[in-house]
């Protein structure tokens, strides 16, 4: 019982409003019990009054016996005594009880013969009349009159805790069919629950309950598209990598060997940075399911400290890296991401940037937020294909560097994570490619 009333609400609400109600026709049946005995006690001493008032009028009375037959001289209702102003006792009704020779005006209780009388006397100029009733009748005529009074209620109690019992198990019964249909699901079944009949109290927690379930689909979905690509992209490394091993094996001379182990290598090194590419797209999915917290982070200075990683890769390379403008700008996000973001964005510049170009990075703060760019001297992204090249391991046709076809879909989905829009466009001032982050201002990023 007390496992039902803590978890059970349908046992709670049963057991609760049960107990009210048993309470409750307790009450009331007590209460009409009692008020039934008094107004019983009242219309007695009242006929008593009456039939007294009757009886002084001074007609002659006999002294007969009021009895029907087999009657119990021990249960007559009344007793009546009529005395002259001397006090001789002039009628008295035929009975076995002993009652006092006196009178006192007005109602009295006497106790003779062992039982308690009601009394009431009155007096005229010629006679006195006491009308005397045995409290044990009086009592028992008053309880079956109150019993009968209070009967409805105990009839009526049960009745209305079975149709409280039908209607909170009704009530209660589209919780068991959500819960049916949930139970019976399998584990890959993230369909949307039926919202059809349910209290407004219920359906808010159904419905969201289907947005998580809404929610639990994509990413599932994503992540089956995800393995389902991942897996078609390591088999041609893989391959490549098994058949360099084979030439690397059939190596004649010295220069066969080397060249073979250099491409050998080549290909490790974009397997590598192919499964690096993957664990970082899988993290930051990962990381926007969570909904982990997010904190302010001085994009200015991730700015500064990515130049200066990328800056060797760029000298490699003959590219001027450079900072064309830097405002102090303060974001709320995740340090990390925000790093790989910035690290992927001049990455992919310097990759596609011929030989001597120019790579510059701009951090502007404006009143609608943080304006992010980075510009190249590049080819560029045709206009058809700056939509595709955000798809993972999509890379444009014609492209002269290699890579694995993630960089823009890690900044895109790591962009997405910090409430940030996106654009890719061609660049007004070095001609080549330039990519734009709007961030939104301090405090209206959701965290």
């Amino acid at each position: 019982m007390k496992g039902m009333l803590t978890h059970s609400l349908r046992g709670r609400l049963l057991w609760f409003l049960l107990v009210a109600i048993m309470l409750a026709a307790l009450a009331q049946a007590l209460i009409a019990y009692r008020s039934a005995r008094y107004d019983a006690d009242e219309i007695f001493d009242y006929h008593m009054q009456q039939m007294a008032l009757t009886l002084r009028s001074g007609a002659p009375l006999s002294n007969l016996d009021l009895r029907g037959p087999g009657d119990d001289p021990e249960n007559n209702e009344l007793v009546v005594q009529v005395w002259t102003p001397d006090g001789v006792q002039i009628f008295r009704s035929i009975s076995g009880a002993a009652l006092p020779q006196r009178a006192v005006l007005g109602f009295s209780n006497v106790k003779a013969n062992g039982t308690t009388y009601r009394i009431f006397s009155v007096q005229t100029s010629s006679q006195t009349v006491q009308i005397a009733q045995d409290m044990a009748v009086r009592q028992r005529m008053a309880g079956n009159l109150a019993l009968r009074t209070a009967a409805p209620i105990g009839i009526m109690a049960p009745i209305l805790m079975l149709v409280v019992w039908w209607v909170v198990s009704a009530s209660l019964g589209p919780l068991a069919r959500v819960r049916r249909q949930v139970a019976a699901r399998q584990a890959d079944d993230l369909s949307s629950v039926s919202e059809a009949g349910l209290p407004d109290e219920v359906q808010p927690l159904v419905h969201e309950l289907n947005l998580l379930l809404g929610r639990v689909k994509t990413a599932f979905e994503a992540q089956q598209h995800f393995v389902a690509d991942a897996a078609h992209e390591l088999r041609t490394p893989l391959a490549a990598l098994k058949l360099q091993v084979v030439s690397l094996e059939r190596a004649d001379g010295e220069a066969t060997r080397a060249v073979a182990i250099a491409r050998l290598g080549a290909g490790i090194e974009r397997a590598t940075r192919l499964v690096a590419q993957l664990l970082v797209l899988a993290r930051q999915e990962a990381s926007a399911t969570a909904g982990n917290s997010f904190g302010p982070v001085d994009l200015g200075e991730l700015a500064k400290r990515t130049l200066g990683d990328m800056a060797g890769a760029a000298q490699a390379r003959g590219i001027d890296l450079g900072l064309h403008h830097l405002d102090p700008a303060q974001v709320m996000g995740q340090q990390d991401a925000l790093l790989i973001l910035l690290r992927n964005l001049l990455d992919n510049a310097i990759k596609y940037t011929p030989e001597g170009g120019t790579v510059d990075l701009d951090l502007r703060a404006t009143k609608d937020g943080i304006v992010l760019s980075v510009e190249d001297s590049g080819a560029g992204i045709p206009a058809p294909e700056r939509e595709r090249v955000f798809n993972r391991f999509y890379r444009v046709p014609g492209s002269a560097a290699g890579g694995s076809g993630l960089g823009l879909a890690i900044i895109k989905a790591i962009a997405q994570r910090h409430g940030a829009s996106l654009t890719l466009d061609q660049s007004q001032r070095l001609g080549g490619l330039c990519v734009q982050i709007n961030f939104p201002p301090v405090g209206t990023t959701k965290t």
